[in-house]
């Protein structure tokens, strides 16, 4: 019997068939059934793996927090359970537009957050990300 549940698993053969992996991820990991470890969350549509809002830090963020809750959702677990965030962007000046999106799906929650400026992400026109992890209540 599996200790951890793994929702939406993939392998990055074929969603970065450009980059030549083989590697099986999935999209957020239920560890004993009571956290969620989400996967960085990036300016794509989950179920199409189109980027959205190329060059718009803040519609990234945007797209990053939907899929965030979807996931948790998927989990058991919403967004008022998330106990910490990790912002990553590519240019310190995205600061404000990110946090403010942030800020507004998380509002009333206060997690612990960690924020840094990184030189890329997975793919170029990538230039936020976002990484949550959560509890799952008790019944």
């Amino acid at each position: 019997m599996p200790v951890h549940t793994r929702i939406r698993q993939f392998n990055t053969a074929k969603t970065y068939p450009e980059q030549k992996l083989d590697n099986d991820l999935c999209q957020a990991v239920v560890a004993r059934g009571t956290m969620v470890f989400l996967r960085g969350q990036v300016g794509q549509n989950i179920d199409t793996a189109e980027s959205v809002a190329i060059g718009d830090a803040a519609g990234q963020t945007e797209q990053a927090m939907a899929n965030i809750k979807m996931l948790l959702d998927e989990a058991g677990s919403c967004l008022e359970h998330i106990t910490k965030v990790t912002i990553y962007i590519t240019d310190p000046r995205y600061r404000e537009a990110v946090y403010r999106v942030v800020g507004k799906w998380l509002k009333g929650v206060y997690p612990v957050s960690t924020g840094l400026v990184v030189s890329g992400l997975a793919r170029p026109e990538w230039v936020v990300e976002v990484e949550a992890v959560a509890v799952i209540p008790d019944a």
